[in-house]
């Protein structure tokens, strides 16, 4: 009775070992459809080819994406493209949704961002989210563009960490994706492409979705982009080792 009781245990440790495994991320995963979407559509959308974004729209879509979370891809682009990219996209989504519905198709709403709690003032939410979004602590003293120019610094933390990051329709690797898509649709801006790759990694995008992020970015928006996207990659890659 004590052998087969033992034996049982080791068969549920077993079991248990081999599941808490299996449930690992894996680390050569690739980047989902409504992933893949989302690169699409805020590349396009920082792009400004409305051409191409109606048909990633519908793309997204038919890959289960709801009308919220696509409309929230189209809001986070603004931060990084500005207001008329944002709203051109925006346009074209309410068209494409009229079309969708004037053929009878009835699309997911989805969620709409959560009530945000707590007293905090709104910088040292946004602090916050970008210390757990970075891992590194905000106590060092300021610095290049916060340092001669500490307003925008305040902007940061308050409008793009707290007011949009902290919505709850995207996730953090979401909005990431939506970051880096932006960034390397208009080009020119290096810098910020190298940080929010750095910060891609950190709340779980791996190298592989990485580099499956850049071919998506070859397919939709071209090959230059995608050129210059995959340098700064390399260089964050080639830094991590």
């Amino acid at each position: 009775m004590i052998r087969k009781l033992f034996k049982s245990i080791l068969f549920v440790m077993a079991v248990t070992v081999s599941t808490s495994i299996n449930a690992q991320p894996n680390a050569d995963q690739n980047l989902d459809s409504k992933q893949q979407a989302i690169v699409r559509i805020a590349a396009l959308t920082g792009k400004g080819d409305l051409e191409k974004l109606k048909t990633e729209l519908n793309g997204g879509l038919e890959a289960g994406l709801t009308v919220n979370q696509i409309k929230e891809t189209l809001m986070h682009v603004y931060a990084y493209a500005g207001f008329p990219r944002s709203l051109r996209g925006l346009q074209t989504f309410m068209a494409v949704l009229d079309e969708r519905k004037a053929k009878g198709i009835e699309d997911k709403m989805g969620a709409d961002a959560s009530p945000i709690k707590g007293d905090r003032s709104k910088y040292e939410r946004g602090k916050a989210i970008l210390e757990e979004l970075s891992g590194v602590p905000e106590t060092e003293p300021k610095t290049g563009y916060a340092a001669f120019a500490p307003t925008i610094e305040i902007f940061l933390k308050e409008h793009l960490f707290a007011d949009i990051f902290e919505r709850d329709v995207l996730t953090y690797q979401e909005r990431e994706l939506v970051t880096i898509s932006v960034l390397s649709g208009i080009g020119g801006v290096e810098p910020m492409l190298r940080s929010h790759l750095n910060l891609s990694l950190n709340v779980g995008l791996t190298t592989n979705q990485l580099l499956q992020f850049v071919d998506v970015i070859k397919q939709a928006v071209g090959k230059k982009e995608a050129k210059d996207a995959q340098k700064v990659l390399d260089e964050v890659l080639g830094s991590k080792k």
